[in-house]
């Protein structure tokens, strides 16, 4: 009853409930046609790559996949709190896309066109803009544009320029942005509607309970592995000011342990110990 009681809680920025409501691309392609200004026939919805843990992509992995009609691919990824790199993430993702496409032995020539967007819960440059839209252009020409296809593209819900771009999207955002209350009113807007319809099917979902626990147990699990590597690390660049080299195998032998409590007690043996070979003279034989 806590976990669904957690799960009531969560409003569409929380990345859960974005990647849950638009697994569904009767909600996703509706999104996709009102940022991007176009129409898409038919929208697929890439559901075994979302909420689920994917250890090539550095953890959980909680952003939206998606192609179209004309293979043109989207990834779509919810940002409440502002992170430094945003902008290289942004070129990860677009990596990715790229090399998963050119797995399946397409060549260059077969690349679609590919959509990173970022739904910041943040002004992520400070301008008052509610959308921002990159694409590669010529420094020297800026009327020549790169044609390799891909477009970055940032909203915020703290836009400011509401008569620069649709009302639709404007609405969007406020309900994004809005406090678990606020974002049960009314938007004056039937997508926003359907959007609010979408959060109360989750929320009384059953599968979607065991979901949101089971990915609050892997947050926790990736957590803790982060606080190990640390430790461990922590463990070595103190080693490392002792007198004395540090072995390659001892090296190792540090960096492989998951036991958060023997890493507790090798950073009080580097402590007590006056160079690198008594602490190996304390390590258990």
């Amino acid at each position: 009853m806590q976990e669904q009681s957690k799960l009531e809680k969560l409003t569409m920025k929380d990345n859960f409930m974005f990647g849950a409501v638009m697994a569904d691309p009767e909600n996703c392609r509706p999104f996709l046609e009102m940022v991007l200004g176009i129409r898409i026939k038919k929208l697929t919805v890439s559901t075994e790559k979302s909420l689920v843990y994917h250890p090539e992509y550095k953890g959980v992995r909680l952003d939206v996949e998606a192609s179209d009609e004309k293979n043109t691919c989207y990834n779509v990824e919810m940002q409440v709190i502002q992170k430094p790199y945003l902008e290289r993430r942004a070129r990860y993702y677009h990596g990715q896309i790229d090399m998963e496409l050119l797995r399946t032995g397409k060549g260059y020539g077969n690349l679609p066109d590919a959509y990173v967007i970022f739904i910041c819960d943040f002004d992520p440059f400070g301008l008052g803009k509610y959308r921002y839209t990159f694409k590669n252009v010529c420094m020297e020409e800026k009327r020549l544009k790169l044609r390799d296809g891909l477009t970055t593209m940032f909203l915020s819900t703290c836009g400011k320029n509401r008569n620069k771009v649709p009302e639709k999207l404007v609405r969007f955002l406020e309900f994004v942005g809005a406090d678990l209350q606020d974002s049960k009113g009314d938007f004056q807007d039937d997508y926003v509607q359907q959007l609010q319809e979408a959060v109360r099917q989750v929320k009384a979902s059953r599968e979607m309970e065991a979901k949101y626990m089971l990915l609050e147990e892997l947050l926790q699990d990736e957590r803790e592995a982060g606080r190990v590597q640390g430790r461990a690390e922590d463990v070595l660049y103190l080693l490392r000011e002792l007198p004395g080299e540090v072995p390659e195998k001892l090296k190792e032998q540090i960096l492989a342990e998951k036991d958060g409590d023997v890493l507790k007690r090798y950073l009080k043996m580097v402590l007590s110990a006056g160079s690198v070979e008594k602490f190996i003279g304390m390590l258990p034989q």
